[in-house]
């Protein structure tokens, strides 16, 4: 996979910018960390570490926190801004747990493809809608892989190919307007590929409304969500260009609301019992057979 489609120092900024309307742009990201959390109830895990990878102000700390009261939560984030906001202004729900205190969880800027934590020190490593936005998802997988213990959870959210599909087709100008989105399949092959054990994804397409654009470019900015692609237009549009798009994303309108498609990607994997030895040995096991 080529390298030098995302800024991600744009990335960066964008996050930063965000860090104080958050709360009004957000509603997205916590609906699918709920649909996310509700599959955590088919799995039998006790973590004694969590690593929320992409933790922005902590949305999903409530829910891992009351699932998994004894474990240790850590929530990393590229944008510095976002981690002290959640922790000098903690919600009801984070003081009901404990987690605007000292002994909350520990908040930690870091980049997700250099991950500043010990190999096999996490039983759960968790990203919200985090992926769509490295240049490369496979670097911060093969991480997570390092970092998960033997028997250890990844489980993480992104969006795909579909996403925003009205927002692109409206503008005809050459210019990226959205994150470029990784197919499915793509991620289970990364999976696999960093080590991974029976990865399973699974995919829903979710359909927001607008009353207009201008609605949808304000939820997309509160949130940090503009695009940030190294294609994107880096001066402002020209006015014909602009109403034209306008008009464009107007022809979409149905029963009176404006679209806007969300192709959301589930994955999970656990991290298996090694198979080989650094130098290339495999490693074969033997079983003692039961005493009768």
């Amino acid at each position: 996979m080529n390298a030098g489609f995302v800024d991600q120092r744009q990335v960066a900024r964008r996050f930063a910018r965000a860090a104080d309307t958050y709360e009004r742009g957000d509603f997205f990201a916590r609906e699918i960390d709920r649909r996310m959390q509700e599959r955590l109830d088919y799995v039998n895990l006790k973590p004694g570490r969590i690593v929320d990878l992409g933790c922005s102000r902590g949305g999903s700390f409530a829910g891992l926190g009351a699932r998994y009261p004894e474990a240790e939560l850590l929530g990393l984030d590229l944008a510095p801004a976002m981690l002290r906001i959640q922790a000098a202004r903690p919600s009801g729900w984070q003081r009901w747990l404990g987690l605007g205190k000292r002994n909350g969880p520990l908040r930690l800027a870091a980049d997700a493809t250099q991950l500043p934590l010990a190999a096999q020190s996490a039983g759960l490593l968790w990203s919200n809608l985090l992926l769509h936005w490295l240049d490369d998802p496979l670097p911060a997988l093969a991480e997570a892989h390092r970092v998960l213990e033997t028997d250890g959870l990844l489980m993480f959210s992104t969006l795909g190919p579909d996403t925003l599909r009205e927002l692109r087709a409206a503008f005809a100008d050459g210019y990226a307007h959205t994150q470029r989105f990784i197919d499915m399949h793509d991620f289970g092959d990364m999976l696999v590929g960093c080590g991974f054990a029976d990865p399973v994804m699974d995919m829903e397409v979710i359909t927001l409304t607008y009353d207009d654009v201008d609605s949808l470019f304000a939820e997309l900015r509160a949130a940090g969500s503009s695009c940030a692609m190294k294609a994107r237009r880096h001066g402002l549009s020209g006015r014909q260009g602009w109403l034209a798009a306008r008009a464009a994303y107007e022809a979409m309108r149905r029963d009176g609301k404006l679209p806007a498609t969300f192709e959301v990607i589930y994955g999970h994997a656990w991290k298996a019992a090694p198979n080989k030895l650094p130098d290339g040995r495999a490693i074969v096991r033997f079983e003692r057979p039961p005493k009768h």
